[in-house]
């Protein structure tokens, strides 16, 4: 044989023997290829699962992302019109606002003026109840005056009344010397004049007296109703008290009011509080006089 056929020989042996090997190599991976790609469509598949869950997932996602960005966008329209209503309403809150300020203001300059009006008032009101306090003490001081003016002429009257009976008296006497001197004259021709009697009734000295009696009554204070404004006192019709007489109520020297009867009985009185200066009390001292 030749070199050339030995070395083809021995080259054929080589390849086939590197053929075995691979063939060798391929059968033995061909089982792990084969498990490889299963194993790969395996998990593709589950992939694919997964993908297609994801895929879901995601449309569904989006789709309430659509949703809740469809309702926040009608959210935040609404919250928007609520705002401009709002900025509207401000805008009317600060004219009404200003409005409010300017009768606030107006009213404080009326309140204002109302203050001073109502210190004038209430200055004229002190002044004007000054002047009541001081004509009422005037009033008390001139009735007082008056009472003993009224006294003093009833007394005077009294008086003039006994000296007119007096003088009534004289002259009935004068007339009766002169009709005895005509007795005595007639034998002479003389004519006596007819003596004329001047005596009237004693009506007006015996209602001067009481009056001076009445007037100068005098008790005490026994029951009052000051929520009535009435009081008792402790004299009545017995001792002359009659309705419409004014009786003065005293403590002291000091002048509390007066009592306007209304109604009598033997021994009691009861009559309206008036010209009240000061409460009374029982057994305040009354009197016709002051």
């Amino acid at each position: 044989m030749s070199k050339l056929t030995k070395i083809l020989i021995v080259l054929l042996t080589l390849s086939s023997i590197f053929l075995c090997g691979i063939v060798v190599t391929y059968v033995a991976n061909a089982d792990n290829y084969r498990q490889k790609y299963e194993d790969l469509s395996t998990d593709r598949d589950s992939l694919s699962r997964k993908v297609s869950n994801l895929t879901k997932q995601v449309n569904d996602k989006t789709a309430e992302k659509q949703a809740l960005e469809d309702q926040l966008g009608a959210e935040i329209a609404s919250l928007k019109e609520e705002t401009v209503r709002a900025q509207n309403a401000l805008k009317d809150s600060e004219r009404e606002k200003s409005l409010l300020l300017q009768k606030v203001n107006n009213f404080a300059s009326i309140v204002d003026g109302f203050t001073q009006t109502n210190d004038q008032q209430g200055l004229l009101l002190k002044n004007t109840l000054d002047e009541l306090n001081r004509i009422r003490t005037e009033q008390i001081k001139e009735r007082k005056e008056l009472n003993e003016t009224t006294t003093s002429l009833i007394e005077k009257m009294a008086i003039i009344e006994s000296l007119e009976a007096e003088k009534r008296q004289l002259i009935e006497e004068k007339f009766e010397l002169q009709a005895r001197l005509d007795e005595i004259l007639q034998p002479t021709g003389r004519v006596a004049a007819a003596p004329v009697p001047v005596t009237q009734r004693r009506e007006v000295v015996r209602e001067a007296a009481a009056a001076v009696s009445e007037i100068g009554l005098k008790g005490l204070i026994t029951k009052l109703d000051l929520k009535n404004s009435l009081a008792s006192i402790s004299i009545g019709s017995a001792d002359g008290v009659k309705e419409g007489m004014k009786f003065h109520v005293t403590r002291g020297d000091e002048f509390l009011c007066d009592i306007l009867i209304i109604d009598t009985d033997t021994e009691e009185a009861v009559g309206v509080l008036d010209l009240v200066q000061q409460q009374p009390r029982i057994g305040d001292n009354v009197s016709t006089n002051l």
